[in-house]
């Protein structure tokens, strides 16, 4: 049984299997034992993303955890999450419509007690070891863009590596808006910020240092609640992968399916299917 729903989990996993190149079997006399389904790795992928689990954990009869690593390291080197997530993003932007004219962006502290290419002093939690994620979002909350670093890392220096990400999303999105507007905190109330923003062409709603502005006057809750969904996730809330590529591989599967969630809550209100659920509360 899943740990993620199936009307969720199943259109995930059926558009990844997709995505995967063909495999060639090179060996001379061929291959003496069979190699396990990708399907069998990519669901005990999504337990140890959700449960945070480590691999010796969800591994069992069917599955190593040799070759969840292996699996997982040859997904990664062909690229097939990112093309999931921009798959994800198309399908939920053709249906219901990615609400990029106001943007939204924040920083969210977690553990990393494993160390590794992005963790860092944490100034929240006594100099531990954690991980910083840079989260960009639209008006309803959908990730866009998340950018992982070490927790000492302040969030206004992340801000460009995170629009320079988004500006590379757009050019594979068939739309884009003209004009973005984007809600950030007193955090980023720095000239270099502003100066960024202003050659880009992005209104930027920046919260003045020293001043005390709910979340809900400029749009910044979505980012909030976000960050709170990503949270949900146990690899994401403890990280204890060390390599880059291995922590962006698990946020790109969560950025999927949060995504597709989203979509499946706003499309009940407009569209009828088979097997749609009886309540648009799905967890």
């Amino acid at each position: 049984m899943s740990v993620v729903p199936a009307l969720i989990i199943n259109p995930i996993r059926a558009e990844f299997l997709a995505l995967l190149p063909q495999r060639e079997d090179r060996h001379p006399l061929g291959c003496h034992n069979p190699r396990i389904p990708d399907a069998v790795v990519f669901d005990k992928l999504v337990l140890a993303l959700v449960c945070g689990m480590g691999y010796e954990r969800v591994a069992d009869a069917s599955c190593s955890a040799t070759t969840l690593r292996r699996r997982r390291d040859e997904w990664i080197a062909a690229g097939v999450l990112r093309h999931l997530t921009l798959a994800v993003l198309r399908a939920y932007d053709q249906m219901v419509g990615l609400g990029l004219e106001k943007l939204a962006a924040d920083g969210c502290i977690a553990k990393s007690p494993s160390d590794g290419d992005c963790a860092g002093r944490s100034p929240v939690d006594r100099g531990k070891q954690g991980i910083k994620r840079s989260q960009l979002t639209d008006d309803c909350g959908i990730p866009v863009v998340t950018v992982p670093a070490g927790a000492n890392v302040r969030d206004h220096t992340l801000l460009p590596e995170t629009l320079d990400e988004f500006e590379v999303l757009t050019r594979e999105l068939d739309h884009v808006p003209d004009r973005y507007e984007l809600s950030l905190d007193s955090g980023y109330d720095y000239q270099p910020v502003r100066a960024d923003l202003a050659e880009r062409g992005i209104t930027g709603k920046i919260t003045a240092r020293g001043t005390k502005t709910p979340i809900q006057t400029d749009g910044r809750w979505v980012v909030e609640r976000t960050n709170s969904w990503m949270n949900n996730f146990g690899k994401l809330r403890r990280n204890t992968e060390r390599r880059r590529p291995c922590i962006e591989f698990y946020l790109a599967l969560a950025t999927a399916i949060i995504t597709v969630r989203s979509l499946i809550r706003r499309a009940w209100y407009t569209h009828r299917w088979d097997y749609r659920p009886r309540t648009p509360r799905i967890r």
